[in-house]
């Protein structure tokens, strides 16, 4: 199923670090920013970790959630949380059930040749759990959570 802009959002339940279960009907009526990617403590996974965590008081502001969504363990997700004081939950998606939902795992190009993983992605979901952007392939991990931020802003 491809995410669309205006068409709602697929539902989820996956577990946090901490293994509480997180769902997105649990967040109806609160705007979601849910971004997937590959794994904990790799060079790009920090810099768009670190760059949420650094956005953090004006995602607050802004009354928004955030969920990181990779396959790794909670316990991989623990360390890495601590590592970097991440602020926000780490989902697990081992089977990438959730991940292949929203498009985030599949046939990309990495240094040249196709190979299949984990699609570095970002959906807001508005509070009508409808999608109001879709990023379907984030291209500078570093960048992306101030242009996330940034939309955030001009959406409102």
């Amino acid at each position: 199923m491809a995410i669309q802009e205006g068409k709602p959002a697929p539902a989820f339940t996956l577990m946090d670090a901490d293994g509480v279960k997180v769902s997105l009907a649990d967040l109806a009526g609160r705007d979601v920013v849910v971004y997937f990617y590959p794994k904990d403590d790799t060079p790009g996974c920090t810099k768009e970790a670190c760059g949420f965590r650094d956005g953090w008081k004006d995602l607050q502001k802004l009354g928004v959630v955030v969920l990181g969504v990779s396959p790794d363990s909670a316990e991989s997700h623990q360390k890495f949380r601590a590592k970097y004081r991440l602020p926000f939950a780490l989902l697990c998606d081992p089977t990438l059930r959730v991940m292949k939902k929203y498009g985030a795992f599949g046939e990309k190009t990495m240094y040249g040749r196709k190979v299949t993983g984990v699609i570095r992605s970002t959906v807001w979901i508005g509070p009508d759990g409808r999608v109001k952007k879709h990023w379907a392939r984030v291209a500078r991990a570093e960048a992306h959570p101030e242009q996330v931020l940034a939309t955030l802003r001009a959406g409102r």
